[in-house]
């Protein structure tokens, strides 16, 4: 066993919720001493790095209520349980872009926030992109504007801090670096 292992000795559901579920759990330190970690489940989700036939990114603009503030992300979801990551990745572009892709490609697997959450994120690349007839079909309590932006505009909103998350700034720093051939 490796010398840096914590040992659970006792679990407890805090709190369990439509996304996500709080757990304290009580560890064994590798020095003996007893401690306690505060754990959010989560089912894990997917994220497009999605670009058009004009060589834009597509963005999400939305409102997120922990921020308190609306931010441009890529467009990403959670899985649902049991649902491959590949297939909920073609779900969350119909519903959130209104297209499909005849490629979907798997770039990397993350895990968002480990000092407290299990939540990984699997991101794909998606460039060949068939608009549909019916367009997004957001969820009822899912409110979003599309946005179409150069790799330059996407280094600006960075620098406004208008793209403030981890995905979207891996996004965007993958684009970079497919764009000068380094990948």
């Amino acid at each position: 066993m490796d010398h840096l292992w914590e040992k659970t000795l006792s679990s407890q559901e805090i709190f369990k919720g439509k996304i996500i579920e709080v757990r304290v759990e009580e560890v064994e330190l590798p020095n003996g001493q007893k401690s306690n970690r505060e754990i959010v489940k989560h089912p894990g989700a997917v994220a497009i790095i999605t670009l058009t036939s004009e060589n834009k990114l597509l963005l999400v603009r939305q409102y997120r209520k922990p921020l308190d503030r609306v931010i441009y992300e890529i467009p990403a979801g959670k899985l649902e349980p049991g649902e491959n990551p590949l297939d909920c990745a073609k779900r969350e572009l119909e519903e959130e872009t209104g297209c499909t892709s005849a490629s979907l490609i798997h770039i990397q697997s993350f895990y968002t926030s480990p000092g407290f959450a299990d939540e990984i994120i699997h991101i794909y690349y998606a460039d060949q992109l068939v608009k549909q007839a019916n367009g997004p079909g957001l969820d009822q309590d899912e409110f979003l504007d599309l946005v179409e932006v150069t790799l330059e505009e996407a280094h600006q909103l960075i620098k406004e801090q208008k793209i403030y998350d981890a995905k979207t700034v891996f996004a965007v720093q993958y684009l970079q670096l497919k764009k000068y051939g380094e990948l």
